[in-house]
């Protein structure tokens, strides 16, 4: 037999300690109500208001006579909350040892103690029957005492910052997996965002304190957004475990500020009743509704590569929220649906015709990788599809004449190692024979070896004898790569390469001490957070002065364009740390929204890309105006140079 367990809330005046559901300055007595056949046979014979306590604004209310309320579960004098426990069958010590004589005791003893106790309850699973009208899953039930705290914002110091420490490890994955998902408003998660940081704040009296459990809050918050992006959960688990969320706190998917009204500013400024969004005009186009236009991106979500795609699409993410919070584009919100190809070719077209047919999707943006696109470019110009953006610098995206699909925003690999050649021979005097290139053995590595060879032939330099090693894709096996490199005759003092962040930190930790004295430098598909991060982790030797070629400007810069990026990201992605990858996402998907809005309502891709082919001069504050056109399918042709420094941050460098 279920029974339920009623918590009387009275004023704060009253005598007494603390409570499970709140602390500080108010006071409760937790009592028990056995309902036995009631609850079984009949539902409705106790009332619950629901499970949430008053905030510090309303507490100081309760001192006074209470008005009569007809609301469910309110009487004049006391609140109902229920929680619905197994206390016979095989699972009964579950409900008893916690929730009996002993525990009630322990309660009036250690308030916060029985909070936490009873949070780790809830992860237990119920075999008991359950009658209708109980939660129907051990999420919801800790939930209860999520909304218990969050409703509060007193709350004792001390032990109190380890409950919200724990309740943030419940809290900001369910956060981290709505943000994600496009169909859950903004709104709905930046309430509950700003409410439980409130809660860090008054649960914590040092900064210290503060800061970390900031910290823990954050990252339960990434690690529910990659539990989505990774496919673990899809977006219809996260929308039922946020809309369980907000029922816990009585929000029922109205937002917190629902429960705990406006401030006094906000009230006196906001409009009687919502006024109804524009009607948006009908369009027949593939992946296109009256309400939302859908893109797909294609990526390694998974395997080595695996950090490349989530930020990619982090940053395409940040530039359609924030069109999104505005208004969308012409009416419509902007929606992004990722599938995973593990950076391998031969799952890329399977990704694009799930995307294509499945989830429908208008076009593609931001696909990841260079021997992946070989695969998806031929699929998209068939489609007559939008393929937008994509994280690579390969020629086999930049056709001559352009396909009519096909738009870069970047520069490519091929710019991007002849400025680097030019450095390497004009301001550091190498010469040509000293210089070697590192190689993925794909497309990849050819796109960027066939730069290195171009930037020689433009310089009067034969090219035939440049010194080419490889390593294998998703490895990082380069030791056939460091035994050739022995073999030269002549001194090699710089390495060109054109590898991913585990490869290569590979190879400079294998040569570092091999080869005194060796320049490495790295394309900007690198990932270079990641590479940095990765030879940090060696040691500040193995990191300092190692250069990175870029295609977006410095993420520690001030422009215009990276402070809008870093705004986007701190809102929509809290905890999130500024990154190269990102920002092109951001950029990229800035330039296509830019696009999307002169299009117009009636949205068609011939329309758009007639759009695109005549953006002229797009100011996006990059310090380089973005151009398309008919013979022009590539907006920038801006390559960046930085350097690593030995605390492991980029450093600007002048590459002429």
């Amino acid at each position: 037999m279920l029974i339920g367990h009623a918590a009387k809330v009275l004023d704060r005046n009253t005598a007494g300690g603390g409570n499970m559901l709140t602390a500080g300055k108010m006071a409760c007595i937790a009592t028990e109500r056995w309902l036995g056949e009631r609850s079984s046979n009949d539902p409705g014979a106790v009332s619950l208001s629901g499970i949430i306590g008053p905030s510090s604004a309303t507490a100081s209310a309760l001192a006074a006579p209470t008005p009569a309320s007809a609301a469910h579960g309110l009487t004049g004098r006391e609140t109902l909350f229920g929680i619905v426990l197994p206390f016979s069958g095989t699972r009964k010590k579950t409900g008893r040892e916690r929730h009996g004589p002993e525990a009630d005791r322990r309660r009036r003893d250690k308030c916060q103690q029985s909070l936490r106790q009873n949070v780790i309850m809830t992860e237990l699973e119920f075999s008991s029957p359950r009658p209708r009208g109980a939660f129907a899953m051990s999420f919801r039930l800790s939930m209860f005492f999520v909304g218990a705290l969050l409703a509060s914002e007193a709350n004792a110091a001390g032990s109190s910052t380890e409950v919200v420490r724990d309740l943030a490890g419940r809290v900001g994955p369910i956060i981290g997996s709505a943000q994600v998902c496009r169909d859950i408003e903004r709104s709905r998660v930046q309430v509950i965002v700003d409410k439980f940081q409130s809660v860090i704040r008054e649960a914590s009296s040092q900064d210290t304190d503060r800061a970390d459990l900031q910290r823990t809050f954050e990252r339960n918050i990434a690690d529910g957004r990659n539990v989505v992006s990774f496919g673990k959960i899809d977006c219809k688990t996260a929308e039922r475990q946020f809309s369980d969320l907000e029922r816990s706190l009585g929000l029922g998917g109205t937002g917190l500020s629902g429960v705990i009204g406006p401030s006094s500013a906000a009230a006196a400024t906001a409009p009687t009743a919502p006024l109804p969004p524009p009607a948006t005009p009908a369009s027949t186009a593939h992946g296109v509704t009256d309400n939302e236009i859908k893109f797909g991106i294609v990526g390694p979500f998974s395997g080595a590569a695996r950090e490349l795609g989530r930020q990619m699409k982090l940053g395409i993410d940040a530039a359609f929220s924030r069109a999104n919070e505005a208004g969308g584009v012409n009416g419509r919100q902007l929606r992004l649906v990722a599938a995973d190809d593990g950076y391998e070719p031969t799952r890329t077209l399977d990704a694009m015709k799930n995307l294509w047919d499945k989830e429908q999707v208008f076009g593609f943006i931001g696909n990841v990788g260079t021997p992946t696109a070989a695969v998806a470019i031929p699929y998209a110009l068939e489609k007559k599809a939008l393929f937008f953006g994509a994280f690579t610098g390969a020629n086999i995206l930049r056709s001559d004449p352009p396909d009519r699909y096909v738009f870069n925003y970047r520069a490519s690999y091929a710019e991007e190692t002849d400025a680097v050649v030019r450095y390497l021979i004009k301001l550091r005097h190498l010469q040509p024979r000293q210089i070697a290139v590192l190689a993925q053995q794909d497309a990849y590595g050819d796109a960027g070896f066939a730069g290195v060879s171009k930037a020689f032939r433009a310089l009067g330099v034969d090219d035939s004898a440049i010194l080419r090693l490889g390593y294998k894709r998703n490895t990082v096996e380069v030791d056939e790569a460091i035994s050739e490199l022995k073999l030269q005759k002549t001194a090699v003092r710089a390495v060109v390469m054109v590898a991913t962040y585990r490869a290569a930190a590979k190879f400079i930790e294998r040569t570092r001490d091999l080869f005194p004295g060796m320049i490495y430098s790295n394309v900007s598909f690198v990932g270079s957070t990641q590479l940095a991060d990765e030879l940090m982790m060696l040691g500040p030797r193995f990191a300092s002065g190692v250069i990175v070629t870029q295609v977006v400007p410095a993420v520690a810069g001030y422009s215009s364009a990276v402070l809008e990026y870093k705004t986007a990201l701190n809102k929509f992605f809290p905890g999130e740390a500024s990154d190269y990858v990102s920002l092109e996402g951001f950029v990229a998907a800035s330039v296509l929204i830019d696009a999307l809005k002169k299009t117009g309502p009636q949205l068609e891709a011939e329309k758009l890309i007639d759009t695109l082919e005549n953006t002229r001069n797009l100011d996006m504050g990059l310090g380089a105006s973005l151009s398309y056109g008919r013979a022009e399918h590539q907006a920038s042709h801006k390559v960046w140079g930085t350097t690593i420094d030995d605390k492991g941050k980029y450093q600007s460098l002048e590459l002429e």
